[in-house]
């Protein structure tokens, strides 16, 4: 069944009655039912018939990844175990991982929204889809599998991994339209040109939906060149429903955010305080449509705008910019912030450069060194030491231009890198406190 078009399209005020109904029915339901908000609202003396407008929402604490921690794992819970039909889990680096629970009510509206955002974006129903993201408790894959059967598509579930076999699916079913990290996206590009395949002659790819890591427009726009497609940003997290929070419509200016089902916020990381549109900061999310699992003003980590402009499209749902980054993954070098997509973006957008790179931290004598390995074309190493002394250090002169560093930079072949075919690990932090 094809996604409800009208609500993308609902005026401002239409939005906002909608999302303060919905607002006000998921904070009675956590307020009644889920073990960690009930103790919450207790400490802070807030009950339900306190919240009149939207605006009132700013009033509660921000929920955070410890508290999903902490409460592990039924603490969020808002239904019956008999109602839950799905688990899934958002792990990190270090404690217990992130429980995430669904019901089946849950699971139609996460499908709902990846096909609204696929149709969006031009895909049809004679599209054959091709999902090469991991599949299991990680929600990027599975949820966007169901949107994509939701709209009609021919799904091939290829999940992560084994190039040879993504490579033979692609060519013997004609895929139109692939999920897939950025990262693996290059890689495959390279694997298809070493065995004397033309992306853009010997597949059928039309359109590519890019997510689960930071990636800047640079990057985008060399795997459309490569591929000859176009290629779409998604943003998504576990504990929001997975995939399809927001998603880029054929403007490819920012991502809409679903109002219908998510409130978002800006706000500064430091001081919680929230920010005006176009202002940039840590995006919140408030679910308002969720069944088992409804969080409140959850602090993403991620770091992004939310435009202030009508988006050309027409649709009314507000846009949150690319994500800059995460508040926990900055570097801090010498003093100096810095963002891993902020490296990629100049180093993506120069002649010559390969498709990956690695980022290295160290150490020495107490300081902080900054080491950038970069693949570059093979013609590159065809001509003298010096022209290669060149390269690097107009790389590093636009590095240092823009992260106000002078970072050590290293070409190496086409290749001799890492590659993953999940999401890419591009920094490598050796230094010791």
């Amino acid at each position: 069944m094809a996604p409800d078009c009208k609500i993308e399209y609902l005026s401002r005020e239409e939005i906002e009655k909608l999302q303060l109904v919905r607002l006000k029915k998921t904070v009675e339901r956590v307020f009644e039912k889920s073990p960690f908000y009930k103790k919450m609202f207790k400490e802070i003396g807030f009950k339900p018939s306190r919240l009149k407008s939207l605006k009132d929402l700013s009033s509660l604490p921000f929920t955070q990844r410890k508290d999903l921690r902490n409460n592990f794992p039924y603490g969020f819970l808002t239904v019956s175990l008999q109602k839950v039909v799905r688990l899934h889990t958002s792990t990190g680096t270090t404690g217990k991982p992130k429980a995430v629970f669904f019901t089946q009510k849950d699971l139609d509206q996460a499908s709902e929204l990846i096909a609204r955002s696929m149709k969006m974006t031009g895909a049809k129903r004679e599209d054959i889809f091709q999902n090469m993201m991991s599949y299991g408790l990680f929600t990027g894959g599975l949820i966007f599998h169901y949107g994509a059967e939701k709209l009609g598509l021919l799904v091939i579930p290829s999940g992560a991994g084994n190039t040879e076999r993504q490579l033979e699916l692609m060519r013997d079913f004609r895929t139109t339209i692939v999920h897939i990290t950025p990262s693996y996206a290059l890689y495959l590009a390279d694997v298809m040109e070493e065995k004397g395949l033309n992306p853009k002659v010997d597949f059928s790819l039309r359109l590519a939906y890019l997510g689960a890591e930071p990636y800047s427009e640079e990057t985008r726009k060399k795997i459309e060149k490569i591929f000859n497609l176009n290629a779409y940003n998604s943003y998504g997290l576990s504990e929001m429903n997975g995939p399809g929070v927001a998603f880029e419509c054929e403007e490819k200016e920012g991502m809409h955010l679903w109002e219908d089902n998510f409130i978002p916020e800006i706000i500064n990381p430091s001081t919680g305080e929230v920010l005006e549109d176009g202002e940039e900061g840590e995006l919140v999310l408030t679910s308002i449509n969720r069944e088992a699992m409804p969080i409140l003003r959850y602090r993403t980590g991620d770091l992004t705008f939310l435009y202030p402009q009508k988006c050309r499209c027409g649709r009314t749902h507000r846009r949150i910019s690319r994500i800059k980054g995460r508040t926990d993954d900055m570097l801090i070098v010498r003093g100096v912030n810095i963002f891993p997509s902020e490296i990629e973006r100049v180093i993506m957008g120069l002649p010559g450069i390969g498709r990956n790179y690695q980022i290295i931290l160290e150490r020495e004598r107490s300081l902080d060194k900054l080491k950038i390995k970069v693949e570059v074309e093979k013609g590159l190493f065809n001509g003298s030491l010096e022209h290669l002394k060149g390269v690097e250090n107009r790389i590093k002169a636009r590095l240092k231009a823009e992260l106000m560093l002078t970072p050590e930079v290293e070409l190496v072949e086409p290749g001799s890198l890492p590659t993953t075919t999940g999401k890419a690990k591009r920094v490598i932090d050796k230094r010791v406190i």
